[in-house]
């Protein structure tokens, strides 16, 4: 939780410093700072000092975040964008298909500490790489004050409504989610009055295109993340099967994924982009409406079936919606434009488990799922994907309502 909230609450003001700045030194210094923390986890054993390894950690991910798809859509032409972004975002899911397997493999045969020699070899290549490599910088020259006032308004009530929605279920992460979202709105109105904001709400609102994307990637992420969660209690606590009985079933999402995402980015290049995300969206909708009917008899193949749609759903939305946000705006925005899309997926991400969460405390309450209520879990799952189905829905007209893309590059 320490890290995730890091990577959120800093994505917007270090897209901002990342403009300007550098995308590479920013990205390197983001993997520095994961080597550096990495090789520190594996050694730390006071509880404290491992959360703020951690949490630092985060800050460091949230540096390659938001200059990742910037740098990609920097480097590359407007006719070949959408390819490379595929291969991005089809790495994102390899590794989240790969990351089961290698930390069960990891800590089988040492302990949950190799983990980070994954992190840590990784960044190690990278950083020695971006080094090697002499080219641009990817920036922008113009020099702005910075909004430091507004950054730390961000962090500290982006952090507040995170981690208050993530524990939902107690009523005092509802008083800080509260506030977290009061304080967010609060944001939103100061940035709004200033002339050089750390985040350009008046952009947000002008652009259609973007605002809309933005949106539909929230809602994209909030329809899905906690499928994948509600379908491991119940494959391991309702069906009783092992946990790498488990992950085979629930691989196959991920999978699906990075083919697609590949596809669909070649796709976008060619097509009209809204066509293929809004297309990826009703696949999503189609592969939660056959997880609905879900019971506790259902065949496993069933399973394969309904997560193979979903991932082929987001796969056909994922790179095109992200192919249109960041073409939606000029190369001086790019990186409030990748914060901006990064910052869609981890909100996304937490209202669908806080929302998984929230069902789970109103049928169970404060117990351990344990088989005697794991039939329950069938209920659950019906709640939770019915309002999963509506978001979806929702998500699909935001798609397409969004329009046709401007071409903006030439501004």
């Amino acid at each position: 939780m320490s890290f995730l909230l890091a990577s959120a609450a800093f994505l917007v003001p270090l897209g901002k410093i990342a403009d300007h700045l550098g995308r590479k030194k920013m990205f390197i210094a983001g993997n520095l700072v994961v080597l550096i923390t990495s090789v520190a986890c594996i050694s730390v054993t006071d509880t404290i000092a491992f959360l703020a390894l951690r949490f630092i950690q985060g800050i460091g991910s949230s540096m390659m975040f938001v200059t990742a798809t910037a740098i990609i859509t920097s480097a590359f032409p407007r006719e070949s964008r959408g390819k490379y972004l595929g291969y991005n975002v089809t790495a994102v899911y390899l590794g989240l298909s790969a990351a089961p397997v290698l930390g069960g493999f990891f800590i089988q045969l040492f302990n949950w500490h190799s983990l980070f020699i994954i992190s840590i070899v990784n960044s190690f290549i990278v950083v020695m790489l971006l080094l090697i490599y002499k080219g641009e910088d990817w920036k922008e020259s113009r020099k702005q004050p910075f909004d430091y006032i507004g950054s730390i308004v961000y962090i500290v009530f982006m952090t507040l409504l995170m981690y208050g929605f993530s524990h939902i279920t107690n009523f005092e992460s509802q008083v800080m989610a509260t506030i977290g979202a009061i304080g967010i709105v609060g944001f939103i109105l100061y940035e709004y009055r200033i002339k050089y904001p750390v985040f350009d709400v008046k952009f947000f609102g002008s652009s259609r295109v973007f605002a809309f994307s933005n949106l539909a990637a929230l809602i994209n992420y909030a329809a899905t993340f906690g499928v994948g969660f509600l379908l491991s209690l119940y494959l391991q606590y309702t069906r009783k099967l092992s946990p790498g009985e488990t992950g085979a079933i629930l691989m196959v999402q991920p999978v699906v994924m990075a083919i697609t995402a590949n596809i669909s980015g070649r796709l976008s290049d060619k097509h009209e982009s809204r066509i293929l995300a809004s297309l990826g969206m009703l696949f999503s909708a189609l592969g939660i409406a056959l997880l609905f009917f879900i019971t506790k008899d259902t065949p496993f193949t069933y399973f394969y079936v309904a997560l193979s749609v979903l991932g082929l759903g987001f796969g056909l939305f994922s790179t095109p919606n992200t192919h249109v946000v960041m073409n939606s705006v000029e190369p001086a925005r790019f990186g409030m434009a990748s914060a901006s899309i990064s910052t869609m997926r981890t909100s996304g991400q937490m209202i669908s488990m806080g929302l998984a969460a929230l069902f789970i405390n109103w049928f169970i309450g404060a117990e351990k799922i344990t088989t005697l209520n794991a039939t329950l879990l069938v209920d659950i799952m019906k709640y939770v994907f019915g309002v999963f189905f509506v978001l979806s829905v929702w998500g699909i007209y935001l798609s397409w309502a969004r329009g046709k893309s401007a071409n903006v590059e030439s501004v």
